[in-house]
């Protein structure tokens, strides 16, 4: 899917290929390594005193996960990879003629592995880093002997909350992202939506609230009896605390999933079963806010938890940005399978 059809009055997008990585800040780095490595199989690609950068099964990338340790648990920066080198420059480019901060980190300087990259703060209030060159780590696609927790093979999605929904579509389809799944009201209100760049149902979603805020990662594995498993070893070990949400299945997106939180309270859905998006006729699938199979297709409530609490993001210094709240609050609506409370006309 090229960008190149999507362009915007900042010039042309850098063409993102895919959700790469995220890089989330913990208080206490064993307790991570336990929930990360030894519960849900992450593999740990390097470790020093104050970080560990993990990865899934089938990744041939340094890491889809970087947790570093520091005082308040945040999510430092969600990372996309762009297709050429030439890519790097050009996301600069698109963040500079639209006011936003941005960063130029060299080879080196920044994350571990990384090659040139560039760090924005988009116009959501999120810091966003996109690359294209990264270290390779080796093929662990069929070392079953290794394989253990959860089974993830690799990280497939960022879910954010935002406050205004609109505003993340119109951003992100300026990206040049397409729309696999919307949740709707009666007069086309959106309260959700899923967007994609590789080929499966979304590499971003958008959960409505005070934003800028991390509300999940998204690990894919292969098969439903791994997200039935990853609650079996949990629940073994007397750690049943852990689970926030699920086993269930999604209306939005057909995921099979269980909703996990780390010990500093970052959300994890482990998740399969979703499908393929890149036919170039590929519609939108657009579901009513009042149809209850949208947030769990067996009808299954929602707790508040999941509603309501995510983690801080930082700005490109590290300082925790501000809030911003709904426009309206609908508290009388639940909504959508990643999607709570407010609503705003699309334009």
């Amino acid at each position: 899917m090229s960008s190149r059809s999507s362009m915007s009055p900042a010039g042309p997008p850098p063409d993102v290929i895919r959700s790469a990585y995220a890089q989330l800040v913990v208080t206490d780095l064993a307790r991570a390594r336990w929930f990360w490595v030894d519960m849900l199989g992450l593999f740990v690609q390097y470790e020093d005193e104050r970080s560990l950068y993990l990865r899934g099964t089938d990744e041939l990338t340094h890491h889809s996960l970087v947790l570093r340790e520091g005082e308040t648990a945040a999510l430092q920066h969600i990372a996309y990879r762009v297709r050429t080198p030439e890519d790097v420059g050009r996301a600069e480019e698109f963040f500079t003629a639209l006011g936003r901060s941005t960063r130029r980190v060299p080879a080196g300087r920044g994350t571990r592995g990384i090659g040139d990259a560039v760090r924005v703060v988009d116009p959501l209030g999120f810091p966003v880093e996109f690359f294209h060159d990264i270290e390779r780590g080796e093929r662990l696609i069929q070392r079953y002997d290794l394989h253990r927790g959860a089974e993830i093979a690799r990280l497939d999605h960022f879910n954010i909350v935002v406050p205004d929904i609109p505003a993340a579509y119109r951003h992100y389809s300026s990206l040049g992202f397409g729309c696999s799944e919307t949740i709707e009201g009666d007069e086309h209100e959106m309260y959700a939506a899923w967007m994609y760049r590789k080929q499966t149902v979304h590499d971003v979603a958008f959960t409505a609230g005070a934003g800028p805020r991390l509300h999940h990662l998204g690990m894919a594995t292969h098969e439903s009896h791994q997200v039935l498993r990853t609650a079996d070893i949990f629940g073994a070990l007397h750690e049943e605390g852990f689970i926030e949400r699920g086993p269930g299945r999604h209306g939005v997106s057909n995921a099979f999933y269980v909703y996990l939180r780390d010990p500093d309270g970052h959300r994890v859905e482990i998740y399969t079963s979703d499908y393929y998006t890149g036919d170039p006729d590929h519609e939108t699938y657009r579901w009513n806010v009042h149809d209850d199979r949208r947030r769990d297709f067996w009808g299954n409530a929602v707790i508040e938890s999941w509603y309501k609490e995510a983690v801080p993001v930082l700005d490109l210094d590290g300082v925790t940005q501000p809030l911003r709240r709904e426009v309206l609050d609908e508290s009388s609506v639940t909504v959508g399978a990643d999607g709570l409370g407010t609503i705003i006309n699309r334009e």
